[in-house]
């Protein structure tokens, strides 16, 4: 007593595909593995763009940085931000 037996498996897997359809289950699934291939194939991303000299990053020249924060800092005292 107390475990779980093959009959209960066999109702609850019943229930579920009545209530979600052979169809439905088939896609929630398709969706979940597409979900997982994207997550790997973002991680790998990740670590192939960590290294510094592969980075695309773009920085502006320090004149051209400080020049749109005051204009921001302008901006946000005029809207009483």
């Amino acid at each position: 007593m107390g475990g779980i037996g093959i009959w209960q498996i066999l109702i609850i897997a019943l229930v579920v595909l009545v209530l979600f359809g052979r169809g439905r289950i088939s896609e929630m699934m398709g969706d979940f593995g597409k979900g997982i291939s994207s997550f790997k194939k973002g991680m790998s991303e990740e670590d192939t763009s960590s290294d510094p000299a592969h980075s695309k990053r773009i920085e502006a020249p320090a004149s051209e940085a400080s020049a749109s924060e005051t204009k921001s800092a302008e901006t946000s005292e005029k809207t009483g931000s």
